[in-house]
């Protein structure tokens, strides 16, 4: 548990529901002043881009009433999740607005005004101390295939490969089942895929912030973590949908380490913009702003 490489979820939770008591006035009185500072500051295109990023609503955006007041609901009625995390993770900045107003949440990897949900799970970033080099030439992939189209003709075509340790992580096909591994055992490997699964792959920021390159086919889901703007071959490795290209990129890199560095240099460097927790916020913040003020007119 304290090993794996991922967060703990005790720390999480004490985290969010000490948070979730801090008096709301006091709230509403720093935010006023956060928009205040934000004139001020030298990164403050740079905050826009990214609210503009997730949230794509036009200001004269029409609303169907009928339609938001069936899914819509007051902050202060919004009613808990499964996983709580979901709720949590929302109210940590709704609650720094009036609780009059509504929204309507979406749990999931849905492409509409995107927050930062779930983050315990999906934004872990690892301290990697093997160097690349001192890696394995080899590929690893780990993960879940029951009802999973993508991962399980990935290992059709690579489970029991020389070149590449890929097994599954439930019993839809109990063959293909392999050991449990922390984030740490797969820092060994040169080569981690990265595949979506139901939805968005949850490894792929804790490849990106090691000394191992992320491996994948083009990303179709959008997240906090701004997919869209990753770049292929630069920020990670691309491959085909099918993966028919596998072997032929890890080769490739192999004999090219200097690319593969550079790779992973500008994919630690893409990770290092999520670190700034107060940027973070503030960014969460304006994005639920301009949310509320196109949506409850």
């Amino acid at each position: 548990m304290f090993h794996s490489g991922k967060n703990p979820k005790y720390k999480y939770y004490i985290n969010a529901y000490t948070k979730a008591y801090f008096p709301h006035t006091l709230l509403r009185s720093w935010f006023k002043s956060k928009l205040k500072a934000l004139e001020k500051r030298d990164d403050k295109e740079y905050i826009l881009s990214r609210v503009a990023y997730y949230n794509k609503l036009a200001t004269d955006c029409t609303i169907d009433q009928e339609a938001w007041g069936k899914t819509s609901s007051p902050i202060e009625k919004q009613k808990r999740t499964h996983p709580s995390v979901y709720f949590l993770d929302t109210m940590e900045y709704a609650r720094w607005f009036p609780k009059h107003l509504k929204y309507a949440m979406l749990p999931g990897d849905i492409t509409s005004v995107v927050m930062k949900l779930d983050k315990v799970r999906h934004f872990v970033v690892l301290n990697d101390h093997v160097e690349f080099e001192e890696k394995k030439d080899m590929a690893i992939f780990r993960g879940g295939i029951k009802s999973n189209k993508n991962r399980w003709e990935f290992l059709e075509k690579y489970f029991s490969h020389p070149k590449v340790d890929a097994a599954s992580t439930d019993d839809a096909k109990p063959e293909w089942k392999g050991r449990l591994l922390t984030l740490r055992d797969h820092l060994q490997y040169k080569f981690i895929l990265s595949l979506e699964g139901n939805d968005v792959a949850s490894n792929l920021k804790w490849i990106m912030s090691s000394n191992s390159v992320a491996v994948m086919p083009r990303p179709t889901y959008e997240t906090w973590f701004m997919e869209g703007t990753l770049i292929p071959d630069y920020h990670y490795i691309e491959i085909k949908p099918d993966f028919s290209d596998l072997i032929e990129k890890m080769d490739y890199y192999i004999a090219h380490p200097d690319e593969a560095k550079a790779i992973i240099r500008h994919a630690n460097e893409y990770v290092a913009q999520f670190k700034a927790k107060k940027r973070e916020d503030l960014i969460s913040l304006l994005v639920l702003d301009k949310y509320f003020r196109i949506t409850n007119k």
